[in-house]
């Protein structure tokens, strides 16, 4: 964990301080003067050695000190406290919701491989992935919300169960928005286990066809699963920038296109280094969460 961490935060070093370029000159604009860029440069701390630019880097990965928001003059770590929760609040529950439709549509449609409701939902799944997540939120807003008044159209009310009303039609979107993926996915993982030798045995023992579907196949079908469903769960953290933004809820998601549109590096730098923090350590869950599925794998 230690080196690759070490690396990425090489890579968002040099994403931050080379590639971008020189953030004095869009905060100040391009008719700002030499002396200007030079002191806005010292009072961020942009003028001493790169190393030490790169050890400030690794330290916030380890200690989560970020520093202040150029735009706001926050401290960033208090800014991700408070809109974390409001991003939880969307993400886990449309998380938890998207995975267990998922999976038990694709359960369906593996029971009836090859007939129409199989063909029907792998034509609905590419469609429902060909069209932009931006026409969902419209279309929902517009009719589901405004036109019908099932849902409130947009903003948060911190505290349970205040946020629910507020929450409901951006959880219906995520479920949506994943559907698609995730059906193709877990269908194409559990067709591969149906195929198997120990599949044609179980039908030659006399088993039926549902006990082997959901007591065996989905079992050993666990690992592909476990690496899909876990590895999603850093993104999480961040939120959804477009429904956040859309749906007027104050979480990270919107934090971090604030940033993007102020050209705040601190905040933007922030997100990436927690994101990839987050990345690594649920990567490693996943490789210890195989031994409890697979007796086969062994921690060493």
């Amino acid at each position: 964990m230690v080196p690759i961490l070490l690396g990425t935060c090489f890579i968002i070093f040099v994403l931050f301080n080379m590639v971008a370029g020189d953030p004095t000159q869009l905060l100040l604009g391009k008719h700002a003067t030499a002396k200007q860029m030079l002191e806005l440069k010292r009072e961020l701390g942009l003028d001493r050695p790169f190393f030490a630019q790169y050890l400030d880097i690794v330290k916030s990965a380890f200690t989560f000190d970020f520093g202040r928001s150029w735009s706001t003059k926050q401290e960033i770590i208090e800014m991700i406290k408070i809109g974390a929760m409001p991003s939880l609040t969307v993400s886990i529950p449309a998380f938890i919701l998207s995975t267990i439709v998922s999976i038990a549509v694709s359960l369906i449609v593996s029971f009836f491989r090859g007939g129409k409701l199989d063909r029907i939902m792998v034509f609905a799944c590419v469609a429902m992935m060909s069209i932009s997540s931006l026409a969902y939120i419209l279309f929902a807003q517009k009719f589901l919300a405004y036109e019908l008044g099932l849902f409130e159209i947009s903003g948060y009310e911190p505290g349970f169960p205040y946020f629910i009303p507020y929450i409901l039609l951006p959880v219906l979107i995520w479920v949506v928005l994943n559907l698609g993926p995730d059906v193709r996915f877990y269908r194409t993982i559990i067709l591969d286990e149906i195929y198997q030798d120990y599949v044609r045995t179980a039908r030659a023992k006399g088993l039926s066809e549902k006990m082997i579907l959901f007591k065996h196949v989905l079992k050993n079908a666990m690992i592909p699963i476990i690496t899909y469903v876990v590895i999603q769960i850093p993104f999480l953290i961040l939120g959804a920038l477009l429904i956040e933004s859309f749906f007027g809820i104050p979480g990270l998601g919107g934090i971090t296109l604030n940033a993007i549109n102020s050209s705040d590096f601190p905040v933007i730098r922030a997100m990436t280094v927690l994101s990839a923090v987050a990345y690594i350590i649920f990567s490693v869950i996943t490789d210890v969460l195989y031994t409890l599925v697979d007796p086969r794998v062994r921690l060493k």
